[in-house]
C-alpha cells in the first residue's frame, strides 16, 4: 500500500477504531482489543495505529507480561476491506523495532475459531509471521446430566465448600495454573492467583473442593471448581476446574469426572479447557462425542519460537 503511514497511537484512536472494526466475535477478540492503549515502560508495551490518507485502517500492540514473562504478546487488527495489503505485517515489523534492549523479542500470540468465524485470515497471518501452535484451548458446554451422579458412599472422598479466600485453595490455584503452563512458563504468585481468579472483582462467586477424606482427618484437595458470574445472564455458569499437581493423572481422573458431574447435576456449565489439562480435555472430547458437550470456541495460541 503505497499511502501506508504508521504513527503511535494517541488519545481517541480507540473510538475510532471500534467504528472501524466493528463488534468483536469473540470474548477472546474484546479482550485483546483493550491491549490496544496508551505506551506504558512498566510494564513494557507499545501501541501503533496504520493509516491511510490520515484515516485509521489497523492497529498492532506488543507488551511484555510479568506473569508469562518469556514472550511478548502480539496482537494486529487490520480492517476487513484492508486486509491481505501487508498492513499487518509493516505494523508487526515497526512494533519489533521499538523493542528495548534486554527485553525478550519472542513473541506469541492467538486467534479465536467460532462458528460465525472460521479466523481464516487470522490463521495465515500468523503462518506468515512463522508462528507455530503451542497450545489450543477451547471453550465449551456441558450440558445439564452429561454425566451421572457420583456416589461417595463406598469411599472417603468428600465435596466440600470453600471460601474463595481461602489461603489453601489460593495456594492449589497457584500450583495449578503454574504446572499446567509450562508450554507458555508461568510465574503466578499468591497474590496474582488470588487477584486474577479469586477475587470478588474477577466475578468469581463461589468454589467446591473434592477431598480424598474429610479435612479434619487430614484430608487433601485432589480436585476443585471455581464458578464465575457469567458474562450474560441467561448463560450458562463459567467454573474454573483444576487439579492437585501433586497426584498424576491417574489418580485425580476419577475426581475430575465426578466434580464435573457435580456441575452439571442440574444445570449446564461452561469450562475453558487447555490441552495441557489432560484428563479434563479427554472428558470433554467423550462428552462431545456424544453429544453431551459443545464446544462453542477454540483458540489456537502461536509463538515464534515454537518447536518444529
Amino acid at each position: 500500500m503505497s499511502d501506508l503511514e504508521i504513527r503511535p497511537w494517541r488519545s481517541g484512536d480507540d473510538l475510532e477504531l471500534l467504528q472501524l472494526f466493528g463488534d468483536p466475535l469473540s470474548p477472546h477478540a474484546h479482550q485483546d482489543r483493550t491491549m490496544l492503549r496508551e505506551n506504558s515502560d512498566s510494564p513494557f508495551s507499545r501501541t501503533l495505529v496504520a493509516t491511510s490518507e490520515s484515516v485509521a485502517i489497523g492497529a498492532g500492540v506488543i507488551f511484555a507480561s510479568s506473569l508469562h514473562p518469556q514472550r511478548l504478546w502480539l496482537y494486529v487488527e487490520v480492517a476487513p476491506g484492508q486486509r491481505r495489503q501487508g498492513v499487518g505485517t509493516a505494523l508487526v515489523a515497526r512494533l519489533r523495532e521499538l523493542i528495548p534492549a534486554g527485553q525478550s523479542t519472542e513473541l506469541k500470540s492467538r486467534y479465536t475459531v467460532t462458528a460465525g468465524d472460521p479466523a481464516t485470515a487470522a490463521q495465515g497471518f500468523c503462518a506468515a509471521l512463522g508462528l507455530g501452535e503451542i497450545q489450543v484451548s477451547r471453550d465449551v458446554i456441558v450440558e445439564p446430566g452429561a454425566l451421572a451422579e457420583p456416589v461417595f458412599d463406598t469411599n472417603d472422598r468428600v465435596i466440600e465448600d470453600i471460601a474463595t479466600g481461602s489461603v489453601e485453595l489460593t495456594n492449589l490455584v497457584m500450583d495449578f495454573y503454574n504446572a499446567t503452563h509450562q508450554w507458555d512458563p508461568a510465574k503466578m504468585t499468591l497474590g496474582s492467583a488470588q487477584k486474577m481468579l479469586l477475587d470478588d472483582r474477577t466475578g468469581a462467586q463461589g468454589a467446591i473442593v473434592l477431598r480424598d477424606r474429610p479435612r479434619v482427618d487430614g484430608g487433601k484437595i485432589l480436585a476443585f471448581a471455581i464458578s464465575y458470574i457469567p458474562a450474560r445472564e441467561e448463560s450458562p455458569t463459567d467454573v474454573l476446574v483444576g487439579f492437585n499437581p501433586e497426584y498424576s493423572d491417574d489418580q485425580v481422573a476419577e475426581s475430575i469426572r465426578d466434580l464435573v458431574a457435580m456441575l452439571v447435576y442440574q444445570y449446564p456449565v461452561k469450562l475453558e479447557v487447555d490441552s495441557s489439562m489432560f484428563v479434563l480435555s479427554s472428558l470433554v472430547d467423550a462428552l462431545a462425542s456424544v453429544e453431551q458437550a459443545t464446544v462453542i470456541s477454540t483458540t489456537h495460541i502461536l509463538a515464534s519460537d515454537h518447536s518444529s
